[in-house]
């Protein structure tokens, strides 16, 4: 099983933590700018831990050469089903340095970012905590 996939399905966010790259791009379905740095997307994916129920991988294709993977997931939201794909580009590390999500259907993409939403002072304020104490 990929590392990353373990890691969520572990829901071992410290794992998921250590697969970021530090120039690492996160790119929400449900917001319009890319994120970028590891200490604010560790805590988007902390925060979409909190708000996902019933989260399950059912399909995991990649490239030959290893450096990109799609990941197809299926979870709740707030009593809403949802299908999505986590889109990821490996460094030469083996760090994730571009991280994309896409969701569907629109009701379940609109309940995420309603969920994400009530927790992005939380996200935020984690990703302040972790820049100021890698300095």
């Amino acid at each position: 099983m990929h590392p990353f996939r373990k890691a969520v399905e572990e829901r071992d966010s410290a794992a998921i933590e250590a697969l970021l790259a530090d120039n690492v791009v996160f790119t929400s379905p449900v917001a319009f700018k890319p994120y970028p740095g590891k200490p604010l997307t560790a805590a988007i994916l902390r925060g979409v831990l909190r708000v996902f129920e019933d989260f399950r991988y059912i399909r995991e294709i990649a490239d030959p050469g290893g450096r990109d993977h799609a990941f197809v997931f299926e979870a709740t939201v707030a009593g809403k089903r949802l299908t999505g794909c986590d889109f990821l580009h490996f460094d030469a590390d083996g760090k994730i340095d571009d991280f994309m999500v896409m969701v569907r259907p629109l009701s379940a993409a609109t309940a995420l970012a309603e969920a994400m939403g009530a927790q992005f002072e939380r996200i935020q304020s984690e990703a302040i905590a972790a820049s100021t104490d890698a300095r």
